[in-house]
């Protein structure tokens, strides 16, 4: 702050006396203050005459202490501004650098081969029937509009848990359910898997943990990359990004596969 309300040529700051040196050293380690208080008030405090302060203030280039306490205010206030917004642009762009990672690495965990084989799952299944539940619902139905634009596939989005259950149940042999699942321990999910692998019935699960129940039982895993820093830590609210990018590539392939 020093450098930008006293930067004082040298030749001015010797033509000073020594009273004035003394307040304007006193400004300067009184700053916060400054900015409310009046030329008495300084003056009292300082120990110094009204005249000596607008004659300093004349010096150093203001046309007198209201338009020096103007300035003050206008500086301080810019500079905590810039301040803060530098540090919030930095925390934005670690924002950005943290999804560009998980995007870049999701990619980097993908099969092309794996994509194929989901791909011609998928053309072949007679019906499709996607299940996601909280915050992957939103992926979930995407892929299951997608699905029914291209080509005018027989799917069937799923997300309250009940119906979750029974459907896995009465899925046939020559149809496919996907599962949408951030962390794959969705309870009515890892049930319905079950249900379907007892019966051989070909399973896709997107994910961002291979360890998890789901990840274990299907029969095709897509493994997404999650970070570990949260914006929302008190919530389960964690992006989704990587199981969209994975969701992404599986219709991107199915539409050049099939057109």
């Amino acid at each position: 702050m020093s450098n930008i309300l006293f930067d004082i040529p040298a030749n001015t700051y010797k033509t000073l006396s020594e009273t004035e040196k003394y307040l304007l050293e006193y400004i300067h380690n009184h700053l916060d203050e400054i900015s409310s208080m009046s030329i008495v008030k300084l003056s009292e405090h300082a120990n110094v005459s009204t005249a000596t302060i607008v004659r300093l203030m004349k010096k150093i280039g203001y046309d007198g202490y209201t338009s020096f306490k103007y300035s003050l205010k206008e500086k301080v206030k810019l500079s905590d501004e810039n301040n803060e917004m530098e540090n919030i642009d930095q925390k934005i762009k670690q924002a950005i650098q943290k999804n560009e990672h998980e995007v870049s690495k999701t990619i980097q965990l993908q099969s092309i081969g794996q994509i194929e084989d989901a791909v011609q799952k998928i053309h072949d299944a007679e019906k499709i029937f996607v299940f996601g539940r909280g915050f992957s619902e939103m992926i979930a139905k995407e892929m299951t509009i997608k699905l029914q634009l291209m080509g005018g596939k027989n799917c069937e989005e799923h997300t309250d848990p009940n119906i979750i259950r029974i459907k896995s149940r009465s899925i046939q042999a020559n149809e496919i359910a996907i599962f949408v699942s951030l962390n794959g321990e969705t309870e009515e999910l890892v049930e319905a898997c079950k249900n379907l692998n007892i019966r051989q019935i070909t399973t896709i699960t997107l994910t961002t943990r291979m360890e998890s129940s789901l990840g274990q039982m299907s029969e095709m895993t897509f493994v997404g990359y999650k970070g570990t820093q949260s914006y929302f830590p008190d919530y389960e609210v964690r992006s989704r990004l990587p199981l969209s990018v994975i969701s992404r590539i599986l219709l991107d392939a199915y539409a050049i596969r099939m057109l």
